[in-house]
């Protein structure tokens, strides 16, 4: 058969979230049938286009910030998200007020075992914060730019520098359970392979520049006062500075994706985090970030090591919330001190 133009035709289409709701809804634009003229074939061309991303204005995040400052007049200046069962943080918070997120006109709701999911605002040694008791996941069906939500919401309650929690897995044979690991970069696999970044669609000049540097995420005083932090509390030992890298979850990884990550120079890995230290970097805010190694990857296949699970990583957690409380409630005071002394 040879090829034949007329062959050819072309019909519009369209569809509603094809890929469920964690991605924009995909747009059809055109399919097109022909004889190819090499393999003497049928074959089909079918070109796409991603719809807009349903972002929301920066007059609807001023509105759920207004919403929270009504019911408690605050004016925090630290940030705190809580990872997997680190939520105990908040139990050394005073003069704390929660508030569900589910009564959060806007907000989403935590799905996850060992997130809480309230939001608390009130005094952690001196300082005023607010605290993410749970975080939201991309696994979990929202958009990356919804899981880090709460981080637009909390630059308009007045806060400047954001502490963001994780539980990780080790790819670095030198970590051991239960140790910290303080963020110094990352690698955004669910960006760089799925285009899943939470800047990806319109972007308001109020609240960042267009092409932000990640250059430095991660504020290199605010590492030095965490290491400062922990060698006051007798713990820089079990201490790191280290490569996260974000997997979208919610299955662990596979002993050859783990020896990938290794090689290209990651020291942990976890399911969450990225999108929150993205957004707090373009609208201007300080980061610290880490991880507490709640297990230790099998990177060989004959391996009698247990495999993950997240009872694990709960039950490491829990075994050690007792040192990471400690360890937030002196550092915000240290990070306090820095940015008055600014």
């Amino acid at each position: 058969m040879e090829y034949d133009p007329g062959l050819v035709r072309i019909r519009q289409c369209a569809i509603e979230d094809a890929a469920g709701p964690s991605f924009p809804p995909i747009e059809f634009q055109a399919e097109q049938e022909a004889a190819h003229p090499v393999l003497q074939k049928r074959v089909c061309v079918v070109r796409v286009r991603l719809a807009p991303l349903p972002w929301l204005t920066i007059n609807e995040v001023k509105k759920i910030a207004d919403f929270i400052k009504n019911k408690v007049p605050c004016n925090p200046k630290i940030g705190i998200v809580c990872g997997s069962g680190l939520g105990v943080i908040g139990d050394r918070i005073r003069n704390g007020v929660y508030i569900k997120y589910e009564d959060i006109p806007g907000f989403l709701v935590s799905t996850v075992v060992g997130h809480r999911g309230a939001l608390l605002i009130g005094d952690l040694n001196g300082v005023e914060v607010v605290c993410m008791l749970g975080r939201f996941h991309f696994y979990e069906g929202y958009p990356t730019w919804k899981c880090a939500l709460p981080i637009r919401v909390m630059r308009f309650l007045g806060v400047e520098t954001v502490i963001v929690t994780n539980a990780a897995g080790s790819v670095n044979p030198t970590y051991r359970v239960g140790d910290v690991m303080l963020l110094k970069d990352h690698l955004f696999l669910p960006s760089i392979c799925g285009g899943l970044n939470p800047l990806i669609g319109p972007n308001d000049d109020k609240l960042g520049v267009r092409f932000p540097s990640l250059t430095t995420a991660y504020d290199k005083k605010l590492r030095e006062i965490a290491l400062e932090t922990a060698e006051a509390l007798g713990l820089r030992e079990s201490f790191h500075e280290g490569v996260y890298v974000m997997n979208s979850g919610p299955a662990f990884e596979t002993i050859a994706e783990l020896n990938f990550l290794r090689s290209a120079g990651a020291d942990a890995v976890g399911m969450s985090t990225l999108p929150e230290v993205v957004t707090a970097r373009h609208c201007g805010l300080r980061v610290l970030a880490f991880s507490l190694i709640t297990n230790e990857c099998i990177m060989e296949y004959d391996s009698d090591k247990p495999h993950p699970t997240q009872e694990e990583v709960i039950e490491t957690a829990e075994a050690k919330q007792e040192q990471i409380s400690d360890f937030v409630f002196h550092l915000v005071s240290g990070m306090n001190k820095e940015a008055l002394a600014c």
